[in-house]
């Protein structure tokens, strides 16, 4: 049972109440689609609750003005993927830079990346967890998904208070295995074939 004046799941009464705005702006805009996909209170409870999860790592103000960017910019009544991507393009008090933003920085800093002058240590942890051999060499089709879902989680441990810690003046993390050359994989190759009797 929550307490007076509380919100369900320990969730800001502010951000209920954006998530509400934004249905509300949602309702008026796109009133048939809203209807045809909310087509009862109980399944509008539940798209809210769902939003409120997913969308409770932005503020107020990221969330109410990219809905109102999402309404300028679509016919269509919006997933819950686009309105998150929306507000990430809003961008925010701490300085977090969009995830498109902050893959473009990772890929281009030069190294040694621990002595990097970073727009936001998230930016350089979730490139240290997607791997910066991968940045450099993959397309961006192929290494852009895993970066962006690296920099969301990162994102979101920072909105419930986690902290990351400073970067380490070793550069540990930019020793990162490179494929070997052909003559040393033959090598490897071989002593593995005499190490297993081959």
């Amino acid at each position: 049972m929550t307490a007076a004046g509380q919100a369900p799941d320990n969730k800001p009464a502010q951000l209920i109440d954006a998530i509400n705005q934004v249905f509300a702006l949602f309702r008026l805009n796109y009133h048939n689609q809203f209807y045809s996909a909310y087509a009862d209170t109980d399944l509008l409870n539940q798209a809210k609750r769902l939003w409120l999860d997913a969308l409770s790592h932005f503020t107020e103000k990221q969330i109410l003005t990219g809905a109102k960017k999402v309404i300028e910019t679509s016919d269509y009544l919006p997933t819950l993927n686009r309105m998150i991507q929306s507000c990430e393009e809003q961008g925010n008090e701490s300085g977090l830079p969009s995830p498109h933003d902050a893959y473009m920085e990772a890929c281009n800093t030069a190294s040694p990346k621990s002595a990097a002058s970073w727009s936001h240590l998230a930016v350089y942890y979730a490139g240290v967890e997607t791997g910066w051999y991968r940045l450099a060499n993959e397309a961006e089709s192929a290494s852009y998904p895993a970066y962006q879902d690296n920099y969301r989680r990162i994102c979101r441990s920072l909105s419930q208070g986690e902290k990351l810690p400073p970067i380490a003046e070793t550069a540990l993390e930019e020793k990162e295995k490179l494929p070997l050359s052909k003559d040393e994989s033959l090598k490897q190759l071989a002593s593995l074939k005499e190490q297993l009797g081959f």
